[in-house]
């Protein structure tokens, strides 16, 4: 059997990635010979390159060699100089819309309907938000007892998730940038796998008001508690569980039924990324999320930073000039906010996406973009927005896992796809996250840990369409309730994250 040394993406690379670690002297096409040993998924160089030269993969230039590479050599970190980021007002919005993209399999799923309408539910959830940190404690104890005393009665219910969070108080309510987390709790309380039930928790004196976070109709004895008006540990606790027991009450008689996938709204996110990423588990995920959007859902891509390095390529698939500009719009937000700080988007990459053979943040960008298919994008939205169109949206959010998949939640997703290379244990408490791996060794190590194993695509056993397709099924399932994602088996949550750019007083 031939085995498989690399991976070339793009005829005009003059790079290719490792498929497994190589020795020295090892041949990898034609004349092309190792001159180290070189890890797995990191990059050969197929001809001499010249100081000042690019260094390109998926027809990209990744960066300018800082010294002269011979043709066999390892490339790593430490030999490119990072490229400009592409100008964001030359960008031509609208010119690659893809009209053609391939058909769902199955155009429906077993969903809960929202009551109040708009995007559909994939879990029943009581979902208990809280207007500030202060409360997290009762409230913790509280949620605690409802579930061994509560939940076992109302069998329909899936799970009675506090929504904390470190905003609400000790924060410059009204700075620039604080109608971010303000946004993200107020839309977090009308979530799809809520089912329509509020309930919030409140102190009584933070600056985060009732009236700040509820509508008008929300905002009244039977969906809010302060605690601050009831006297004392034991008082609250009994009301906590008394408004919980009438809520779980009208959860209990949600009954799941046959929608069509318009109904659906997930997420797209990548963690842990490696050099496989953009070869492997992300394009399997933007083929599944074409289809979704062939079939009418509505799927959101995110991470600014991780597509900074591609706006271009995004805007080109804008479907118009007010979505375009939108798009330019967020990310120049994105590029002040790291200029206050002092960076820029090169900050991004870690430790561990440099061992996985991500060199800089232009070839994890090249990468990430991948996930988001090649659907027309119907709508920009700032962090924590939800979406007033239905297809492809871009979500402007930060690449941090956590924060991301907050903001994400708050923009109304009900499930997530979440891609690795490098492995994460992440979860989300108010929505099934199915973990996509780019390569066999990561499913190898967590094959408990991993829904869906995308690495035969680099070894040549299965086809982008092929694992895309599965990946859609697997979709179609969790969202459904016929299976849990292992994440959500073993009970794998991540905190809400809220993303507050203002300051904190």
């Amino acid at each position: 059997m031939k085995v498989n040394h690399y991976i070339k993406v793009n005829e005009n690379d003059n790079v290719a990635i490792t498929v497994n670690a190589i020795s020295s002297g090892t041949v990898i096409m034609g004349d092309v010979v190792t001159n180290q040993d070189i890890p797995q998924g990191h990059k050969i160089a197929l001809s001499d390159i010249a100081e000042g030269e690019a260094i390109v993969r998926y027809g990209v230039t990744l960066g300018y060699a800082l010294y002269f590479i011979n043709k066999g050599d390892w490339i790593n970190e430490y030999m490119l100089e990072l490229p400009a980021p592409p100008l964001l007002n030359e960008m031509e919005f609208g010119t690659n819309l893809v009209k053609n993209l391939p058909e769902a399999p199955v155009k429906t799923f077993e969903g809960y309907p929202h009551p109040n309408g708009g995007y559909a539910g994939t879990r029943n959830i009581l979902g208990i938000v809280t207007t500030v940190q202060c409360v997290t404690g009762v409230l913790n104890n509280a949620v605690k007892k409802i579930k061994e005393v509560l939940l076992p009665q109302y069998p329909n219910v899936d799970d009675i998730v506090a929504i904390n969070h470190t905003y609400g108080c000790g924060v410059a309510i009204n700075a620039p940038g604080a109608e971010i987390p303000i946004r993200m709790l107020q839309n977090i309380v009308q979530h799809p796998n809520f089912g329509g039930e509020v309930m919030v928790v409140s102190l009584g004196c933070e600056k985060l008001t009732l009236e700040m976070l509820l509508e008008e109709t929300h905002n009244s004895p039977d969906n809010v508690i302060t605690l601050q008006d009831v006297k004392g540990h034991n008082a609250i606790m009994d009301e906590i569980i008394a408004m919980a027991e009438n809520k779980l009450k009208k959860l209990n008689e949600r009954k799941r039924v046959t929608l069509p996938l318009s109904d659906l709204c997930i997420g797209l996110q990548c963690g842990g990324s490696d050099a496989f990423s953009g070869v492997t588990a992300n394009p399997a995920a933007g083929y599944a999320a074409d289809m979704l959007v062939e079939a009418g859902a509505t799927v959101m891509f995110s991470e600014v930073t991780e597509v900074r390095d591609g706006a271009h390529i995004i805007a080109e698939r804008c479907v118009d000039e007010e979505v375009g500009k939108k798009l330019a719009a967020e990310i120049q937000w994105y590029d002040q906010y790291l200029d206050n700080g002092q960076v820029d988007r090169s900050a991004n990459p870690t430790p561990g996406n440099k061992k996985g053979g991500l060199s800089n943040i232009v070839e994890k960008a090249m990468g990430s973009i991948a996930k988001s298919g090649t659907s027309p994008i119907v709508e920009v939205l700032s962090p924590g927005e939800r979406p007033t169109k239905k297809g492809m949206i871009f979500a402007a959010t930060p690449a941090s896992d956590f924060v991301c998949g907050s903001c994400q939640l708050s923009s109304g997703i009900a499930l997530q796809v979440f891609m690795t290379g490098r492995g994460t244990p992440y979860g989300l408490a108010l929505a099934p996250v199915i973990k996509v791996c780019s390569r066999n060794n990561m499913k190898d190590m967590w094959e408990d840990l991993i829904d869906v194993n995308a690495g035969p695509i680099a070894t040549g056993e299965a086809t982008i369409q092929e694992i895309g397709t599965q990946l859609f099924h697997e979709i179609i399932n969790v969202a459904s309730g016929r299976k849990p994602c292992l994440a959500e088996k073993y009970q794998l949550h991540n905190d809400f994250s809220v993303f507050n750019p203002a300051p904190i007083t």
